[in-house]
């Protein structure tokens, strides 16, 4: 006789990993979830956000099919022919439910689980040779940087690729992709420190901020530059900031034209500021005299000048 077990036992047990699995889900959400994120940091000191990312999906999709699966034991009709698999997976007379049926179903979650597990982030491709050092600087490589952005990956095809410069200036304007390479460039080795607790130095290489506005009149009421990036991501900083320090829109980092992870076709190398001030994938600039304006970090609780000197938390 083939062992079985009893139809109570199989409903507590589905109960029990449907609270865990819900756990799970709530909590990795929670850790990813932009106004709630500035409680949970310490977090990852444990886990990396791209696993979290995978927890959450595969409790996700554990939580589903065990849903299914203990309505289905339940009897509940979700289709036409769920009665007939909730009947055989039944003994006729005791309501006992065989243990070769439930391991076939336990298997199927394990694989899926370790299945995505397995998927790992491509490598990037890159177009030339990194750079691992820089006159006499030891670099970081592109695959030290964490992917956290809001919204994953964005991929900005060049050719259709427009930067629009708005707001107090003489006649708001727009850049192509190439127009903006045909500015001077310059070099700075520049360490990014995320809020997370990673950091990595790099190379960036692009064009100043301020040489886009050289042909254009701002203002005297302008006081702050905005930037907006496809993803719905801004940020923001003291006009004074940019010109004076000579921020760099890098198209580069350690001799590489930047991959879309990384923010292709441009990201902002806003040093001495925490990594939430270094947008990328940018595709507006705004000047404005609203010397307050917060980004999308800054409304939720992060400070808004973003200074590595200070706590990244508004006071």
């Amino acid at each position: 006789m083939k062992p079985k077990i009893n139809l109570i036992i199989l409903k507590q047990l589905l109960i029990f990993l449907m609270l865990l699995t819900f756990l799970v889900s709530l909590i990795t959400g929670l850790v990813k979830f932009p106004e709630l994120q500035r409680f949970f940091l310490f977090i990852y000191n444990y886990i990396s956000p791209s696993t979290l990312s995978r927890l959450h999906d595969f409790s996700g999709l554990t939580l589903i099919g065990l849903i299914i699966i203990h309505l289905i034991i339940r009897r509940k009709r979700l289709f036409p022919w769920s009665n007939n698999i909730a009947e055989k997976l039944r003994q006729p007379k005791n309501g006992k439910i065989k243990i070769s049926v439930i391991l076939i179903f336990l298997s199927v979650i394990v694989i899926a689980g370790l299945m995505l597990f397995a998927i790992k982030r491509q490598p990037i491709n890159l177009a030339a040779v990194e750079i691992k050092s820089y006159r006499g600087e030891k670099l970081g490589s592109i695959s030290d940087f964490v992917e956290n952005s809001i919204k994953g990956p964005q991929y900005i095809d060049k050719n259709k690729y427009s930067l629009e410069i708005t707001g107090l200036v003489s006649k708001p304007t727009s850049y192509t992709y190439g127009d903006i390479l045909k500015l001077p460039t310059y070099q700075k080795v520049v360490t990014i420190n995320c809020v997370e607790g990673w950091s990595v130095k790099a190379l960036w290489e692009g064009i100043l901020v301020k040489d886009l506005l050289k042909n254009l009149t701002v203002k005297p009421e302008a006081k702050t530059v905005i930037f907006y990036a496809v993803d719905g991501y801004s940020t923001s900083f003291p006009l004074d900031y940019i010109l004076k320090n000579n921020i760099i829109m890098a198209d580069k980092v350690n001799g590489v034209v930047l991959p879309p992870e990384r923010g292709f076709p441009f990201q902002l190398v806003a040093e001495q500021k925490w990594g939430y001030k270094w947008i990328k994938w940018i595709t507006k600039i705004e000047l404005s005299s609203d010397t307050n304006h917060k980004g999308f970090w800054e409304s939720r609780g992060y400070s808004n000048n973003g200074d590595l000197n200070s706590s990244q938390f508004a006071q």
